[in-house]
């Protein structure tokens, strides 16, 4: 513990965000907090505030900074709707298991159950979808809710924390000492449970690992494909994972998630042991909780999972591991080898069966994704940073896009619209020197699509791809399926995207047809300026697979 002398709440908050190694705070100002935004004055070289225009923009971007460093996204709001509006970020975090902490400013102390100005109980707000709640009552608590706050977001299953700030503690004033940095304290497995866990491999003809959850870091990952390389073993993400494993490595046998590869979710049913490692297996990966049997799976399954409460919770394993996903795929690289010939063939047709996958299909119109996608496939540097929120449109990114290396995807696992381009802005800021760029539908994007002018005031030019066919195009395909011809509430009249980029100071340019793409990419990445291509596709192309009229028709035929 340091000792130190009388400092306000505020300033002793901002000194805990500095010694606990915060490098940059998302938020939106309030006067609820003035007095923190006060005390970070004196940290705005070490600890920058990026002020965003919306604090559910602030939010993701925080996310986004969590998922990218594993260290908590800090994000600052106001009470009452800034914390309404920055509920959408957490929610995410939470089911992204990202590490994030969010302050709200809350009303005076004396003014409590009255319903004052903006009041809100935030216990209760936030409690189905963080980790911890809590109000700081006395300035002198700050140092030991803030250390709790860190170690918690990081440990475990990663996810969010909230701490709320009355106005009037944080212009209090205190003696306090301050404690050390908070560790990030993670669970191993035992000896025993990798000898069995290797045993089970050696018995399989048909495993696969799917690797999921939160937790990870590029090191995990150079473990686990060390493993897998040397087991011949396939390996597949889970949905918005794509970035755990090398797509290019003959052991990936792709993606589990919304609209996968029919022949992997075919294999996955056939397989005799799933790995699933670090993730839950939840509704979008399961296939609506139908891939394998609840409680008790056909195939064995080894179940390695960070928080102790998951593990049991839907699937009975054959093999529960608590444990985190860096220290599993550290033991699981020193495990004595695995012969994996019995598997070979069987892996090679899964592996050739994901090759198939990857063709792109002739969609109506004159722009081809298909051919988009090729095109950044062959230009786009492996260490590239893809962003997207939620949307038919994903499909394009996480189908056709290989993934090489960790932290290139930042995507939301809960299906967030407006996720993209908050998520671009951060990354961006924090890696200047790499590409980023984002995919959004033209609903997506204007979800928050005001956080392009932050893009332009912080000098952080990512390139956003606004993937336009003047429609919410998931909620029109599925209102095709069941009520086909009956359109209601899902058309969209929409702005010029490139004019909108350049009012704010950016670079903005229409894209009609494939042709002009190459040409229009370049120039957005040579503008060094926040840029949108807003790609115009035909509104027949409402996924890869089938057209709106197809989709109708098939409905209508019964």
């Amino acid at each position: 513990m340091t000792e130190t002398g009388r400092r306000t709440g505020g300033q002793i908050l901002a000194d805990q965000l500095r010694l606990h190694g915060v490098s940059r705070i998302f938020g939106v100002p309030g006067e609820s907090f003035l007095a923190v935004l006060d005390a970070l004055h004196d940290h705005r070289d070490a600890m920058p505030f990026t002020v965003c225009r919306q604090e559910g923009g602030a939010a993701m971007m925080a996310d986004a900074y969590g998922k990218l460093t594993g260290e908590p996204g800090i994000c600052m709001v106001t009470r009452g709707p800034g914390a309404t509006n920055a509920s959408a970020g957490v929610h995410i975090a939470y089911q992204n298991s990202t590490p994030l902490i969010l302050f709200v400013g809350q009303i005076a102390r004396g003014m409590a159950e009255r319903e004052a100005f903006q009041e809100i109980d935030y216990r209760r707000m936030f409690g189905q979808m963080t980790k911890w709640v809590a109000e700081i009552e006395n300035a002198s608590r700050i140092p030991e809710h803030v250390s709790h706050a860190f170690h918690l977001a990081t440990s475990g299953r990663p996810g969010p924390v909230v701490l709320a700030l009355p106005e009037d503690m944080l212009r209090e004033e205190v003696s306090v000492s301050d404690p050390a940095r908070y560790q990030r304290v993670e669970a191993h497995p035992g000896p025993e449970q990798m000898e069995r866990l290797r045993a089970m491999l050696d018995a399989a003809e048909r495993p696969i690992a799917i690797l999921g959850g939160g937790g990870w870091n590029a090191e995990a990952v150079a473990h686990m494909q060390r493993f897998a390389e040397r087991a011949g073993l396939a390996v597949a993400a889970s949905f918005r994972r794509q970035d755990y494993f090398d797509n290019a490595h003959p052991c990936y046998v792709g993606d589990i998630g919304i609209g996968p590869n029919p022949a992997l979710v075919r294999r996955l049913r056939e397989a005799d042991l799933l790995l699933l490692l670090g993730g839950r297996l939840g509704e979008m990966p399961s296939q609506s909780y139908g891939l394998l049997d609840i409680p008790r799976p056909r195939q064995k399954l080894v179940h390695v999972h960070a928080g102790a409460e998951e593990l049991g919770r839907v699937y009975q394993a054959d093999l529960p591991i608590n444990a985190g996903a860096r220290a599993f795929a550290a033991a699981l690289d020193r495990l004595q080898p695995v012969d994996g010939g019995r598997w070979q063939r069987w892996r090679e047709q899964a592996r050739a069966e994901y090759e198939a996958w990857q063709s792109p299909p002739a969609i109506p119109g004159s722009l081809q994704m298909g051919e988009v996608m090729t095109w950044l496939e062959a230009h786009l540097p492996e260490d590239a940073i893809m962003t997207n929120g939620a949307g038919n449109y994903t499909v394009w990114l996480h189908r056709f896009h290989r993934h090489r290396r960790f932290g290139t995807l930042l995507a939301p696992v809960s299906g967030s619209m407006g996720y993209g381009a908050p998520a671009a802005v951060a990354a961006k800021i924090m890696h200047p020197d790499r590409t980023v760029i984002c995919f959004a539908g033209d609903g997506c994007f204007l979800m928050h699509g005001q956080e392009f002018a932050t893009a332009v005031q912080y000098r952080a030019p990512a390139v956003f791809l606004v993937i336009n066919n003047g429609m919410y195009g998931t909620i029109r395909m599925h209102q095709e399926r069941h009520y086909p011809g009956r359109v209601s509430a899902t058309d969209l009249a929409n702005p010029d995207f490139a004019a909108y980029a350049r009012a704010f100071g950016g670079y903005g340019e229409v894209v009609d047809s494939t042709e002009q793409f190459p040409g229009a990419f370049e120039r957005a990445a040579r503008s060094g300026l926040p840029a949108i291509l807003e790609l115009r596709i035909d509104p027949e192309a409402l996924t890869p697979a089938q057209t709106l009229s197809q989709i109708r028709e098939r409905a209508l035929a019964g």
